[in-house]
């Protein structure tokens, strides 16, 4: 190859291949050797190239998301039917997303568990993550919610509480079901969530053979400033499929990040995974007829008295081009409505509203929406400025870029001015701290128990026995006293598969030190019997070795 050329052969073909540079556009001579003193001497510090290609390399990464880490997502659209049902949807909402028939909005989607790190398994018993960003012609709008429709808490002032409960132990770094179980036995609201959650309903199949739901309660806002209540659900076309405990546990022996794969895979091939939308419709109040309250997030919408009524599908057909770019960088606001959408009062997310941008300039920083994965499509011109890594198109600055501030009369950017009645709630009550006067913490849940199927139901005692046999008895009579509240005969399989695996586990404590149930003590930061088997059987099944 002579001088100069940088042509190899592929399969036989001659293959042009562009020259490596540094972030500064020089060309690289020798990326495979650093500077040195002689070819085995220390190394000089005008290694230019190497300082620049390690400091990069030493920040690739930016802080993990602290829930919802383990994740992935991909491109396209969103198709509006133009209709609420059978009824226009501009009875309802003013928000152009959902006008014209046909039409469609380009969009983001991600999904994630919740609880794990970045590399966590894909199989983990776990919520997952549904957060849509729909870049709409009024700006963005992001949908962030669940797959799982209701939620553990249903005041904000719980969430950090409630995760640090549901992750590993703060000094061992070991996850135990107690702490999760801990946390719940003093929070009742939680049952309803936690019947969802020990089911196989906990444990989606894929990424695109789950459900994805808002969670939370919004407002649609119409033409004459009118508002309704809503809540917004995602269907997939493809159907929906849950794990066992078992079929979970023989996935992830093989592939802990399957569900990435999976949808990857899926749109490679052209096997394009589809969701419907639907919306529930309240009219705002109080409701004095329901046994709960309608803002509360840990409840359902029965479907005989709001029905899902069909206002859009969802199409993902294009995987990102760079995962960090595209998915890792990605952020999203529950906070991020447009014209003809509103928040109601739903404790829940009035705090997540503040909490998710804030988490965003945090780990993505100051100017994380200039990224092109958060840009809207639409034009930009703000005097938000400045900040790491700003790099604005100097045309958002306006004709006159000395005027960054408004109001002015010497140029600069002007309020756009109401151009449709807004939407304006009244109140009439005293701030307090107090929870809400219709808690109905069990009646819900005992309705999703009695609805199961037979062979949903006897997973989910499996699995509720299991991990509580492992907890300290008063946790245990709380949480059976909790279930039988929901239902008789809930609280007592429970009570009885809780009984039969204390049974095994005394057996096997012959032979092997079960943590967590030393002298009926539960230990702070061991594991599970079944992780405790694990460790023991690293060490048991290791080869020996000699050294080298």
């Amino acid at each position: 190859m002579g001088k100069g050329k940088n042509n190899e052969k592929q399969n036989g073909q001659e293959v042009k291949r562009e020259t490596l540079t540094t972030r500064q556009g020089h060309p690289v001579v020798d990326n495979q050797n650093i500077r040195t003193i002689g070819d085995r001497g220390p190394a000089t510090l005008e290694n230019y190239h190497y300082i620049e290609k390690i400091s990069h390399f030493d920040r690739e990464e930016i802080p993990e998301r602290v829930v919802h880490a383990r994740g992935s997502g991909a491109f396209g659209y969103f198709e509006t039917y133009g209709k609420a049902g059978d009824e226009p949807v501009e009875n309802y909402t003013r928000a152009k997303v959902f006008s014209g028939a046909g039409k469609r909005t380009p969009v983001l989607a991600r999904f994630s568990t919740v609880a794990g790190a970045k590399d966590s398994p894909e199989t983990a018993r776990d919520p997952r993550g549904f957060a849509v960003k729909m870049y709409t012609e009024d700006g963005n709008w992001d949908l962030v919610g669940n797959n799982l429709k209701i939620f553990f808490v249903r005041d904000a002032m719980k969430f950090p509480d409630m995760i640090h409960a549901f992750k590993a132990d703060p000094v061992s770094n070991v996850p135990h079901p107690q702490r999760m179980f801990d946390f719940v036995s003093r929070s009742p609201e939680s049952i309803h969530m936690i019947t969802f959650l020990f089911s196989p309903w906990g444990i989606p199949a894929t990424y695109r053979h789950m459900q994805g739901s808002g969670v939370n309660t919004y407002k649609w806002v119409n033409d004459k400033g009118e508002a309704v209540l809503v809540k917004y659900h995602w269907e997939p076309k493809q159907g929906i499929r849950n794990l066992t405990q078992e079929d979970a546990n023989a996935i992830q022996a093989k592939n802990v990040g399957h569900a990435t794969q999976d949808l990857h895979e899926a749109i490679e091939r052209g096997d394009y995974p589809e969701w419907e939308m639907f919306v529930q419709i309240m009219e705002d109040g109080y409701h004095p007829e329901l046994d709960f309250d309608p803002l509360d997030d840990t409840k359902l919408w029965p479907e005989d008295k709001f029905p899902w009524l069909p206002v859009g599908r969802m199409v993902l057909d294009r995987n990102p081009e760079d995962f960090h770019t595209d998915i890792e960088q990605a952020a999203f606001g529950t906070g991020v409505l447009v014209d003809g959408m509103d928040f109601s009062d739903d404790k829940m997310l009035q705090g997540r509203t503040f909490s998710y941008s804030d988490t965003q300039r945090y780990r993505v920083g100051t100017n994380y929406l200039q990224l092109p994965v958060n840009a809207p499509k639409t034009a930009v011109r703000t005097n938000q400025q400045r900040g790491q890594m700003d790099h604005r198109d100097p045309r958002e600055s306006g004709e006159n870029p000395h005027i960054n501030y408004e109001p002015s009369m010497l140029g600069g950017f002007k309020e756009n001015g109401a151009e449709r009645p807004p939407h304006r709630p009244t109140y009439n009550a005293a701030a307090m701290s107090a929870p809400i006067d219709r808690p109905n913490n069990y009646g819900q849940a005992g309705e999703t128990f009695r609805s199961f199927e037979e062979w949903e139901r006897e997973e989910l005692i499996k699995n509720l026995s299991d991990a509580l046999a492992v907890c300290d008895p008063s946790i245990q009579d709380a949480m059976v006293e909790h279930f039988t509240k929901a239902d008789e005969n809930y609280g007592r399989l429970v009570k009885e598969g809780i009984g039969q695996k204390m049974k095994e586990l005394k057996e096997m404590s012959a032979e092997q030190t079960i943590p967590g149930r030393e002298s009926g003590q539960s230990k702070f930061g061991q594991g599970t019997p079944e992780a405790k088997e694990a460790v023991e059987d690293a060490v048991e099944k290791g080869h020996e070795a000699d050294p080298y």
